[in-house]
This record gives C-alpha cells, sequence and structure tokens, in this order.
C-alpha cells in the first residue's frame, strides 16, 4: 500500500526563500530557474561565458528583492517575476554591449537589441514550458518513491508514455479503475509539489515531460 502523502500546509519554496539561511529552498530554487535563465540567454545569442554571467546576476538581484516580492495572486506569481527581472537583466546587457561595439564594426549585438520584439511573448511562453518540463522532472523525482512501483508504472505508463489504461491495465494486472485510480493520486502528489515551487500550479492536466503531454 502506498506510504500517506504529507499534507499540503508545507510552506511553498518561495516564502522559504525569504529566509537567507534556508539552503534547502536556495539549492532548489537554482536547480530548477538558474536552467531556465540559462536557456533565455541562450536564445538572445549570449555566449556560455556571458549567459552564466546573467545566471548569477539574476541570482543575485532575486536574493537581493526576494523580501519585496508580493505573494499576492492577483499580482502575478513569482515565475513571472522572476522572468521580468531576467529580461530586464538581459535587455541591459545587450544595452551595454550594443555601445562598446558601436563603430567598431561589430554590429551583431546592437543589431539583436533593434531586432528584440516590444513585447517578447515568445520567449515567456517558451520559458513557462521549460519551467514545467523542469518542475514536473523535479517533483517527480521527489513523490516516486512515496509510491509502490505498480502504481508509479501505471502512472507513468499512461501519463508519460501515453499508453491506454486498458493496455496497461492488462500488463500490470490491475483493473482499468485501479489504473485510473493510481494516475490521478500521482498527478495530484504532483501537483502539489509543483505548488510549492512557485506559489501556483502550472502543471496543467496532463503534465508535461519533455515536451509530451501526460
Amino acid at each position: 500500500m502506498d506510504r500517506r502523502l504529507e499534507p499540503t500546509t508545507r510552506q511553498s519554496l518561495v516564502l522559504r526563500l525569504k529566509n537567507r539561511e534556508d539552503q534547502e529552498a536556495w539549492t532548489a530554487f537554482v536547480e530548477i530557474y538558474e536552467p531556465l535563465i540559462y536557456r533565455l540567454a541562450i536564445a538572445k545569442a549570449l555566449q556560455n561565458a556571458d549567459a552564466e554571467d546573467l545566471c548569477q546576476e539574476v541570482l543575485r538581484a532575486v536574493s537581493g528583492a526576494i523580501e519585496r516580492w508580493d505573494p499576492d495572486p492577483a499580482k502575478g506569481s513569482f515565475r513571472g517575476w522572476l522572468f521580468r527581472i531576467a529580461r530586464n537583466l538581459l535587455v541591459n546587457f545587450l544595452a551595454s554591449q550594443a555601445r562598446q561595439t558601436r563603430g567598431s564594426g561589430r554590429t551583431s549585438i546592437h543589431e539583436l537589441l533593434q531586432e528584440r520584439p516590444a513585447s517578447d511573448a515568445r520567449a515567456e511562453a517558451e520559458y513557462a514550458d521549460e519551467f514545467r518540463r523542469r518542475a514536473f522532472q523535479w517533483a517527480a523525482d521527489r513523490v516516486k518513491n512515496e509510491f509502490t512501483n505498480t502504481t508509479w508504472q501505471a502512472f507513468w505508463k499512461t501519463g508519460v508514455e501515453n499508453r491506454s489504461i486498458a493496455e496497461v491495465a492488462g500488463e500490470l494486472g490491475l483493473s482499468e479503475g485501479a489504473v485510473y485510480i493510481a494516475r490521478s493520486r500521482v498527478l495530484a502528489r504532483l501537483r502539489q509539489r509543483v505548488e510549492e515551487l512557485s506559489g501556483d500550479i502550472d502543471l496543467p492536466e496532463g503534465g508535461s515531460v519533455d515536451g509530451r503531454p501526460i
């Protein structure tokens, strides 16, 4: 039988970040969000070293500003707040590079800045998609051992591998109802852990892993 799931009152990662001594929270934050910032920078044609520097700048900015972040859902998600920080720092970086290269014959960065659209909805959408993928993997790694192997396989085979409930039920020796219940229980737990990451549940029905629906 599956172990009892822990209560839903665990404080979210975002709120825990306000405690600078909470190393577990900051480690999880870096693990989840740093790759998102890096991908955003690489997508804007930054070199590896510059992308890594931008990541560090964003992390420092978050560390200095987290006390002022308002968790009121009406004011937007933490993930959106972080994107705006990363976006602003990236624009500042590109602008500074453009100023340095004007008149030097090196126009690629300046041209990139000039071509930047007023709204970067595409970058924000890609950032959100990558968050969902990383959040799913982070949560899956942490909840897998809370379930029996059969329950987890029922979820994984139907949810991630997108196999039919009937097929998986026959393979695992379960009823179709049992497979459906197992899938629902694991997905509910995954959503609970994802909610801890950003204060909002951003794992849509079916979830996401490697770009595939759950």
